[in-house]
C-alpha cells in the first residue's frame, strides 16, 4: 500500500467519522403548545444575524483584495 492509497484511506474514515458525529446532536427544545405568546422571547433566541453578516462581507473582501494584490504582484 502506497503513501498515496493510505492517505485516501484515512481521508475517507475521517470523513466519515465527522459526518456520523454530526448526526449524533441532540434536538433543540420542542415548540410550545399554544406558540409564542406576546412578551415571550422568540423562538430561536435573539441574536442579531446583521453585525455577523458585516463582518463575514468585510473579511471576505479583505481576503479576495489581498489574493488580488498577490496575483497582480507575481504577474509583473
Amino acid at each position: 500500500m502506497n503513501k498515496t492509497n493510505l492517505m485516501r484511506y484515512i481521508f475517507v474514515i475521517v470523513f466519515l467519522l465527522i459526518t456520523v458525529s454530526g448526526f449524533s446532536q441532540m434536538m433543540g427544545p420542542q415548540d410550545p403548545g399554544n406558540g409564542p405568546q406576546q412578551g415571550d422571547p422568540p423562538i430561536g433566541g435573539g441574536a442579531p444575524v446583521g453585525s455577523g453578516m458585516i463582518i463575514m462581507l468585510s473579511l471576505g473582501m479583505a481576503y479576495g483584495s489581498i489574493k488580488y494584490f498577490e496575483l497582480k504582484n507575481k504577474t509583473t
